[in-house]
């Protein structure tokens, strides 16, 4: 099944003019990594909505205030430190994210940050697609942000790590959790899947 513009803007209505650059990529990914049918559908548009901030916002705000960080992190921020870089995006992301998953060397928390529909993070996890979609994303992750490349690594990480299998078996919450670490923006996520449902079936 193949998702309209239009129906992408019924659930996504934030999306304005970007519904209409990322209905083909999308397309596209979900026939390649098999996301067909209402159930499996309707989850990964849920999931890449809210990522996404509906389809606008493809790199990682990390423009947190002192009491977020520590809410977010609270192993890699005390007080202190929160206070110290709150509102410095590179700083945040290279405390938050270095020396974990794959980043090794200094500024890889912010090279390898939170990017495209899926939010991808990591070099390991930038090395791992680029490896899949023969892609140079450790030396270029900004191609990332791309709506071809975001659609088909966020398709990538899909299927690499079993979610349509979670989506036919409606287990929701295990799919945030592998692609959020946690719960965080469940009940909008929720909401999305609930909406893209109605709209697909």
């Amino acid at each position: 099944m193949s998702i309209t513009e239009q129906q992408l803007l019924q659930i996504l209505p934030n999306a304005g003019r970007q519904a209409g650059f990322f209905v083909p990529a999308l397309n596209t990914a979900m026939n390649h990594y098999g996301i067909v049918g209402v159930a499996r559908t309707a989850a990964f548009i849920a999931q890449v909505g809210h990522e996404s901030g509906q389809l606008t916002r493809m790199v990682e705000n990390l423009n947190y205030s002192a009491d977020r960080l520590q809410a977010v992190w609270p192993n890699r921020f005390d007080a202190a430190l929160a206070a110290q870089v709150a509102r410095k995006p590179e700083q945040i992301a290279n405390i938050a994210y270095g020396g974990r998953m794959g980043n090794t060397l200094s500024g890889d928390g912010w090279k390898y940050r939170g990017r495209g529909l899926i939010q991808l993070t990591g070099a390991n996890n930038y090395r791992a697609a680029g490896a899949a979609l023969g892609l140079d994303l450790v030396n270029h992750p900004e191609l990332v942000e791309q709506p071809e490349t975001a659609a088909l690594v966020a398709g990538w990480f899909w299927q690499s790590n079993g979610l349509n299998e979670l989506a036919d078996s409606g287990q929701f919450a295990k799919i945030t959790r592998v692609i959020n670490g946690g719960l965080t923006g469940q009940t909008d996520r929720l909401a999305l899947r609930d909406l893209a449902a109605k709209v697909l079936a």
